[in-house]
């Protein structure tokens, strides 16, 4: 089953995974947007995406990581 938008807590695994010394802050959204578009596990529109749903992906990102 592919990721989508609505899965913030499992795109932030995958981004942990992938990028294990990023710093998920340091991040601008359009780079946040690609690198979430280029994971293998995720299967949504890159179109569905807005500014809140980046930042839920971060915030998860952040706070697992941390």
């Amino acid at each position: 089953m592919k990721l989508t938008w609505k899965d913030h807590e499992e795109i932030a695994w995958a981004l942990i995974d992938k990028f294990p010394d990023q710093d998920p802050l340091k991040l601008s959204f359009p780079k946040l947007h690609k690198m979430v578009c280029e994971l293998a596990e995720f299967g949504d529109k890159p179109e569905s995406s807005n500014e809140k749903v980046l930042e839920n992906i971060q915030m998860s990102w952040y706070s697992e990581r941390n």
